[in-house]
């Protein structure tokens, strides 16, 4: 070989190392990311197909494919739906959906929301719900975590075995509590209320261990509620309860992410998303209730006269949350006034 071609093949050799190096550092500038999503819910049921999906198939998109989302349903990384905000605290799930509600009290701004009757429209108490988080919230009570969307349920209603129309047929019940704020007027209508997750309802319901239970219309499907008790009791106009969401990120991973990745992130959550995200669960309601009708069920609806009544009996709940948000120094005052405030704001832009 003569020397020329040594020097032309070296140079080659070369060139060939430098793109080789030249390529492995253009992928690693290209950063790939995975994040892991953990939720409580069958993959089937309407959050996860209609709200976490979507959500993170956009992401994926959005990104370039550069972020793959990993969907892990019903708790398949361990623990408990109530451990799920701790999880994304402390980095066993990069992203959660929980029920703020499965540790009562931790975050007690959002609880305004789940007070008896407060709720109208659930796109326009997801946009209150929002508004308020970046307000009063982000920096406080979810100070842990990058939050990614904010919403509630649909009317939260009553399904039992036995017919409920009247405050006084709860009395001697054993019904499944959503929240805090459930759990308390259910107790003082009579009933004795049982926590539990969602996803143990079926078995509770079928076992005997609870005679009915709190949930939207939405996730009664999924949960085979029509099937297991023949009576649900729903209200006119306001709600007798919704129930407060969050799509969590572990604030350490948004932190790690590029900025083009980042946005990827944020352009999928905030305000328009917390809107969509309550407003998909909600439209979900009229197929869920079809089913029930269906199967012949007996549903009963509160009209606004009886509604009175059972909101009178539900004051003394407000004046208690009162006193615990006076008691942990925040006003509570000035939060239920807002919050009744921008739902009334919100309502009408809404409904159709």
């Amino acid at each position: 070989m003569t020397y020329r071609r040594k020097i032309l093949g070296l140079i080659g050799g070369a060139a060939v190392a430098a793109l080789a190096t030249g390529f492995s550092a253009g992928t690693a500038l290209a950063q790939e990311v995975t994040l892991k999503l953990h939720q409580f819910l069958p993959a089937q049921a309407n959050v996860p197909k209609l709200v976490l999906d979507v959500w993170a198939d956009n992401v994926e998109k959005d990104s370039g494919g550069r972020i793959k989302v990993e969907r892990y349903p019903s708790m398949q990384l361990g623990g408990k739906p109530p451990e799920l905000m701790d999880q994304a605290i402390d980095g066993v799930a990069d992203v959660v959906w929980t029920v703020v509600g499965y540790t009562p009290g931790r975050f007690p701004s959002t609880e305004v929301f789940e007070l008896p009757f407060m709720m109208t429209n659930a796109r326009a108490v997801s946009h209150a719900y929002w508004e308020m988080f970046e307000k009063h919230m982000k920096d406080d009570e979810f100070k842990d975590v990058h939050i990614l969307g904010t919403w509630v349920h649909g009317p939260g209603m009553i399904h039992t075995a036995d017919p409920v129309e009247t405050p006084a047929d709860l009395q001697g019940m054993k019904i499944r509590g959503g929240s805090r704020s459930v759990n308390s007027l259910l107790t003082k209508l009579g009933a004795t209320p049982v926590g539990m997750p969602v996803p143990a309802v079926p078995e509770g319901l079928s076992k005997g261990v609870i005679d009915g239970t709190t949930i939207p219309w939405e996730v009664t499907t999924a949960l085979k509620v029509p099937e297991l008790v023949e009576n649900h009791t729903e209200f006119e106009g306001r709600a007798l309860y919704t129930l407060t969401f969050v799509l969590a990120m572990n604030k350490a991973k948004y932190d790690s992410l590029p900025d083009d990745l980042k946005a990827a992130v944020d352009k999928n959550s905030g305000l328009e998303f917390s809107v969509f995200a309550g407003g998909t669960q909600a439209d979900s309601d009229g197929p869920a209730r079809q089913v029930a009708e269906d199967l012949g069920n007996n549903i009963i609806t509160i009209d606004a006269a009886g509604v009175e009544e059972w909101r009178a009996l539900a004051q003394p709940i407000y004046d208690e949350w009162l006193a615990d948000m006076d008691s942990k120094g925040k006003d509570g005052k000035a939060l239920l006034e807002e919050a009744q405030m921008l739902i009334e704001e919100y309502t009408p832009q809404y409904s159709n």
